[in-house]
């Protein structure tokens, strides 16, 4: 099976465009798929929309009443997903503004098919790139990235704020059994949340790659939801947790784990 996450805000005037080109894609795989839309307390017409959709594909909806962050979207799709899936499955997120193109997905999914854990769609691999994004925002976006690869180095990866990726199903389910709650504990920071799975899934030792992408921000129909300062904070928040002397994620969370995998050695 493979399990598509897509957090929603305020996206009427992207899911007619999207959710058709995703359906297309996923109906090319010889294997089952659902869609797992967490609709975040949109205003508009996004939940109408998605209850139509729902009459025609495979697709579940997870709705908040009231906008609760990407945060907690992203913890209740990840947590669905861990719930749904079986061994052999993929989970792939990507956003709902269509600037992620499914056309990359089969990329994707096939390096987790080689055996590796994470694979993050990358505007820096080589043939990557992205479109209509302006230069203040491709300022700090490199630098952003930077910061991440100096402070989290993770081999085999160059691009850490895009959301668009695929995962091993296994090594979710490991990630949301083991972390619990925590596994995205950095809710209310903005899209810290994009950064925190990646470490998180590092300390548990996950095998990561990349494959080219080209993020169409041309395409881009909704309002950014990104709020710089709150995200920023967030980086901030997560690299002194990370590298805290007593008890700091790298030593606490690695330690723990070790002891953790000697009684849950069916995640392995």
């Amino acid at each position: 099976m493979i399990f598509v996450l897509l957090p929603a805000l305020n996206e009427e005037k992207s899911l007619p465009t999207l959710i058709p080109k995703l359906n297309t894609e996923l109906s090319n795989f010889n294997e089952g798929y659902k869609i797992i839309v967490c609709n975040d307390g949109s205003t508009d017409g996004t939940q109408k929309m998605l209850e139509d959709f729902k009459r025609s594909i495979p697709l579940e909806i997870i709705h908040h009443k009231i906008n609760r962050g990407l945060g907690e979207s992203s913890r209740d799709l990840f947590e669905l997903a861990s719930q749904l899936s079986s061994a052999g499955d993929v989970i792939v997120r990507l956003d709902c503004d269509d600037t992620h193109e499914p056309e990359f997905i089969p990329n994707l999914i096939n390096k987790i098919r080689e055996g590796y854990d994470v694979v993050v769609a990358s505007r820096f691999a080589e043939g990557g790139g992205q479109l209509g994004v302006n230069s203040y925002r491709t300022f700090i976006s490199y630098g952003a990235n930077s910061f991440m690869k100096l402070f989290f180095p993770i081999k085999g990866l160059r691009e850490y704020s895009c959301g668009f990726r695929a995962y091993r199903a296994e090594k979710i389910k490991e990630a949301v059994s083991f972390f619990g709650n925590n596994f995205i504990q950095l809710k209310g920071l903005g899209f810290t949340c994009t950064l925190e799975k990646v470490v998180k899934l590092k300390l548990l030792d996950a095998k990561f790659t990349e494959v080219p992408f080209i993020l169409r921000y041309d395409q881009k129909q909704s309002s950014s939801k990104m709020v710089g300062s709150v995200t920023t904070l967030g980086y901030i928040v997560m690299t002194i947790l990370y590298y805290w002397p007593w008890g700091g994620w790298r030593n606490s969370i690695k330690s723990r784990h070790a002891n953790w995998s000697l009684s849950n050695d069916h995640f392995q």
